[in-house]
């Protein structure tokens, strides 16, 4: 009876060794469909350089690939341009096709303005126009060392902002865990 009941035990426990490991398994391979799939939404982001034909209401986008967009936005909505606009400028624009088949930016990201020196109490980096980040504090634990816009978000590492402001010498940054502000670093 004994021998028996082992078998049992024996039995039920792989069967739930199994199930187990089957379910992680499945809860894996959802993790990773769901990656892939954000992975394959793509950056909606385009980049390129402002062109002279940029005026109070149109922006005009030199594209990375040569194209030659003309995106419509609010200047009066300080919160679609960050950095300013100037013709030679390297921009990130979020955008999308109006009602009435116009590009208009939700969002303008001038890189140019975002590159360069910024320090905070705690932190001072530099971005610099290859995507890399130098830090400024030797002792710091987990400095970033790479950055990149994404769907109209900046990267530092895997920190993810929303650049709130960005002037000549202001950066307001915000995530889930503040707001941070930097000050431009001569």
């Amino acid at each position: 009876m004994n021998r028996k009941l082992s078998t049992i035990f024996m039995v039920v426990f792989v069967a739930l060794v199994f199930v187990a490991c089957d379910g992680d398994k499945k809860k894996n391979n959802k993790q990773q469909s769901l990656s892939t799939m954000e992975e394959s939404k793509g950056d909606s982001t385009m980049y390129g350089v402002c062109g002279d034909n940029t005026g109070m209401h149109v922006l005009e986008l030199i594209t990375v690939q040569g194209d030659t967009l003309s995106y419509v936005f609010d200047v009066e909505d300080g919160a679609t341009v960050k950095g300013g606009i100037l013709a030679g400028d390297r921009l990130a624009v979020v955008g999308y096709k109006n009602a009435d088949g116009e590009n208009e930016a939700t969002e303008v990201l001038n890189l140019t303005t975002l590159m360069g020196k910024w320090r905070s109490i705690d932190k001072q980096f530099e971005l610099m126009e290859d995507g890399t980040v130098l830090s400024g504090v030797k002792e710091e634990s987990q400095p970033w060392t790479a950055w990149k816009v994404y769907n109209g978000k900046l990267l530092l590492n895997k920190d993810t902002f929303s650049v709130n402001a960005l002037g000549a010498d202001s950066l307001y940054l915000e995530n889930a865990h503040g707001i941070f502000t930097f000050t431009r670093q001569k």
